[in-house]
């Protein structure tokens, strides 16, 4: 019979300052990042991606992450309290 590892979490690294952070506690941002090949005309090619990135709590603090975090959640119990 295997090991269980419960209350252990997977590490995530901050994608600003590199600490290893438990998946839990990290703070969870959705970045759109935009590929082109920089061409006029017909033949340029965009390619629109969505990558996760994780914070750890002092860099999201710093860097406005945690707050805007808040306010969206906060602006979702509202719309689902009115609407």
């Amino acid at each position: 019979m295997g090991r269980k590892r419960r209350g252990r979490d997977t590490l995530e690294t901050c994608a600003n300052c590199g600490r290893s952070v438990p998946r839990d506690k990290a703070v969870q941002d959705v970045k759109r990042v935009r590929y082109d090949t920089d061409l006029k005309g017909d033949d340029n090619i965009v390619h629109t991606e969505f990558r996760t990135v994780y914070y750890c709590i002092s860099c999201a603090k710093h860097g406005k992450i945690f707050e805007k975090k808040k306010e969206q959640a906060r602006r979702k119990r509202e719309r689902e309290m009115y609407g």
